[in-house]
């Protein structure tokens, strides 16, 4: 759906040095933020022994630690004043590292595996990671595509895409980074108990905090 260009100019006028966006002159001090895993599982062991969690791909705007904002489908724009600790990828990583590593599922979750080859490896696209500003509202967007690979016979266990839209009061970055904390901790915890289930354990059995 295309944004009436009233909107589009009221909604990307909200953005905190909007100027700067597109295309920074140097380098200016940046706040740093991070996202959190959802709380711990405890959960029964799976028939999986090892789990390797491979670096996800994306397309190069978000292959980026910046912080994106997209006021139309075809516009890209960044926060001027923030930005992520690490890469959208390396940060999707360590989150979903952390969050199945948590479960005492696995005998080993790792960006690596121990020795030439793990069990299985969870390959991932990041589709969205950004705000959008819509007819609707301000809403933060996560969706990513995954698979699960058993390593030595090049199988596809599993497919899923998951998706999670959390809206937001406005751009300003006070607002935003708490509603990718929301929006990361929902899209890992759906991501979370489907490796769980594609792999014999039921999330259902597992212990929630």
């Amino acid at each position: 759906m295309r944004l009436p260009t009233a909107l589009l100019i009221a909604a990307t006028a909200t953005l905190p040095g909007c100027g700067a966006l597109s295309a920074l002159q140097g380098e200016p001090d940046r706040d740093l933020f991070e996202l959190r895993a959802p709380a711990a599982l405890t959960c029964p062991r799976s028939r999986v022994g090892e789990l390797v969690i491979e670096p996800p791909k994306t397309r190069g705007t978000l292959d980026s630690n910046r912080i994106m904002i997209r006021p139309s489908a075809l516009q890209t724009q960044y926060l001027p004043d923030a930005e992520w600790g690490d890469t959208v990828p390396a940060m999707l990583q360590r989150l979903l590292v952390e969050s199945l590593g948590a479960t005492g599922s696995f005998d080993h979750v790792g960006r690596a595996p121990l020795g030439l080859s793990g069990d299985v490896a969870m390959i991932t696209e990041i589709r969205d990671f950004n705000v959008a500003l819509t007819p609707e509202g301000t809403l933060v967007r996560l969706s990513v595509d995954a698979h699960l690979v058993e390593e030595m016979e090049a199988r596809v266990v599993a497919r899923g895409r998951f998706a999670t839209t959390v809206p937001v009061k406005s751009t300003r970055t006070a607002h935003l980074i708490p509603a990718f904390d929301t929006a990361a901790r929902q899209l890992i915890g759906q991501m979370t108990d489907w490796a769980l289930n594609a792999t014999g354990v039921n999330p259902d059995h597992c212990r929630r905090p």
